[in-house]
């Protein structure tokens, strides 16, 4: 916590609005998507996901195969407690809704499902794309696809797999947007960065979550920024957003939203 505070800090000196950027991409995405102040009727829907974990006590076995936690000291977990505190935030929530509703992404993979948060508002953005999301254990897969039945999210395919075994099968698929949540540890990022390299395009938006977690984590975005392929990145602090548009010099941002 006290890396996160320091790193916190660093990030607001930095950092600026829209009124601080200067490219018409970027500017664009901040105004109308990141500052989008209108009261969407989705996220109504997401508060009632959120709800319908926090009510639920029940317990599971946690499978991590991630960096763990730093909350939890066992692996068996009340669902209600994991929904408080591991799961996204009902801000981020709403924020990664407006992203899709903004690029409108035919496709997406997520990778992290955790119980299904994130992916509920992936689902919200654009009910039309289809989604593919990698969750890693057993029990909390078994959890979040019972949520999505029961919020019927229809356009939502939760594969319970490793994420490097299930990220092989999709290195010759193309997805518009990626939600990189499963591992916040600097390798395994950089591993399935290099695995989904080759399906990135110049429309591709990729998301990395938690780009402030750890020194590793950090040294893991330095290395993203500066690939070759990657021309615009924007750190929000909690995210980091990358972008492949190839009409764009190199750029990178630090925006508050």
């Amino acid at each position: 916590m006290l890396f996160q505070g320091k790193a916190y800090f660093k990030f607001l000196w930095k950092s600026t609005n829209q009124h601080g950027v200067h490219s018409p991409f970027v500017f664009n995405l901040a105004t109308k998507c990141f500052y989008d102040r209108k009261r969407y009727p989705e996220y109504a829907i997401l508060k009632k996901y959120r709800e319908s974990l926090l009510q639920n006590h029940n317990t599971i076995e946690v499978t991590d195969f991630g960096a763990g936690s730093k909350v939890f000291k066992s692996n068996t977990r009340e669902i209600s407690r994991i929904a408080k505190t591991a799961g996204i935030t009902p801000k981020r929530a709403e924020l990664l809704f407006r992203i899709v509703n903004y690029f409108k992404p035919e496709s997406i993979l997520e990778i992290g499902t955790s119980l299904g948060l994130a992916t509920a508002a992936l689902s919200a953005g654009n009910p039309s794309a289809n989604i593919t999301t990698l969750e890693g254990c057993p029990e909390t897969a078994k959890t979040a696809k019972d949520q999505f039945e029961k919020f019927n999210f229809r356009n939502v395919n939760l594969v319970n797999s490793e994420f490097v075994e299930g990220l092989s099968d999709f290195r010759l698929s193309s997805f518009n947007l990626i939600y990189f949540d499963g591992n916040h540890q600097k390798d395994a990022t950089l591993q399935y960065f290099d695995l989904l390299l080759s399906t990135a395009t110049n429309h591709s938006v990729w998301i990395f979550d938690d780009i402030h977690w750890s020194v590793q984590m950090e040294q893991a975005w330095e290395i993203i920024k500066k690939n070759p392929k990657v021309t615009v990145t924007i750190d929000t602090f909690q995210w980091g957003l990358v972008f492949f548009r190839k009409e764009q010099q190199k750029e990178h941002f630090v925006i508050r939203c």
